[in-house]
């Protein structure tokens, strides 16, 4: 059957983020239900609105002085203008959006801390991440009425070069109580299918990792070795696929929070081997 690796299930996720006012409501909560209620489409309204007036969501208004500093080159790194920085760090208060649940499906946390920050201000900062989201971006990101959504608005890609190739590595799987992916010394003309690969092989396991979590287990057997489509590529940005075209990438838990991703075989031409059985060679093989 193959190596199986065992991973911890968190009691409780939690879900951050940040609101900038310059001049903040005289009652949050009041005011966060009313914009809600305006702007937050059902069923997902009625989901904020329960738990905006409930212990698993809580509003903290303070002066920015009494929050630690956010990242303000990290922010920039992942995104932000500097018109977004220079209103966020100048704004004389922030209103910190909190939640907690419990892992599984759906993610009631994140959907309702960001929907209630995103009816609040035009802008927010995902604090996870961290990033500065628009309010186009935090709608479009959200569930439909039918619960699904796009798993590459909530997690990002990011990667660095190295002496020996690029460093890849996921930022949004612990949303839902997953370990980050990584993968080192990707060569540098891989950079898009090895970066496609990496979405969807996160799709795949944020399937099986949900599909084991319906009777609230304290651990969950993943198998090292898993198979990764063009399917879960096209389902990690919304669309479909088709072609049933699948190859198989190994799984390595180097870290409590973080599975390191191999080809199945070694070799010098590895990567490129993986990328071209799964996209074909003239995608994986350009410059």
């Amino acid at each position: 059957m193959g190596e199986i690796l065992t991973l911890p299930v968190p009691e409780t996720l939690n879900a951050t983020y940040a609101v900038a006012f310059s001049a903040p409501p005289p009652d949050p909560l009041e005011f966060a239900r009313e914009q809600v209620a305006r702007r937050v489409p059902p069923p997902l309204r009625d989901l904020a609105l329960r738990m905006l007036g409930s212990p698993m969501l809580a509003l903290d208004l303070r002066p920015a002085a009494e929050f630690p500093p956010l990242p303000a080159d990290l922010l920039e790194a992942y995104g932000a203008t500097g018109a977004e920085l220079a209103a966020i760090t100048g704004a004389p208060h922030l209103l910190a959006v909190r939640a907690a649940y419990r892992p599984g499906w759906p993610p009631a946390h994140e959907w309702a801390a960001r929907a209630v920050a995103g009816a609040l201000a035009a802008r927010v900062i995902d604090v996870f991440t961290p990033r500065v989201l628009t309010r186009d971006q935090v709608e479009r990101s959200l569930p439909g009425p039918d619960g699904t959504i796009r798993l590459t608005d909530w997690m990002l890609l990011p990667h660095t070069a190295g002496p020996h190739g690029l460093w890849f590595t996921t930022k949004g799987l612990a949303r839902f109580g997953l370990p980050e992916l990584q993968t080192e010394n990707v060569p540098p003309h891989l950079l898009e299918p090895w970066g496609r690969l990496l979405n969807g092989l996160a799709r795949r396991l944020l399937d099986l990792w949900l599909a084991r979590l319906g009777e609230q287990p304290v651990v969950v057997d993943l198998p090292g070795t898993v198979s990764v489509g063009l399917q879960d590529v096209a389902a990690a940005h919304g669309t479909e696929e088709p072609t049933r075209r699948e190859v198989a990438v190994r799984i390595r838990l180097d870290a409590p929070g973080v599975l390191t991703v191999l080809p199945p075989d070694d070799g010098p031409d590895r990567y490129e081997t993986l990328c071209a059985a799964l996209f074909g060679t003239s995608q994986a093989s350009a410059p």
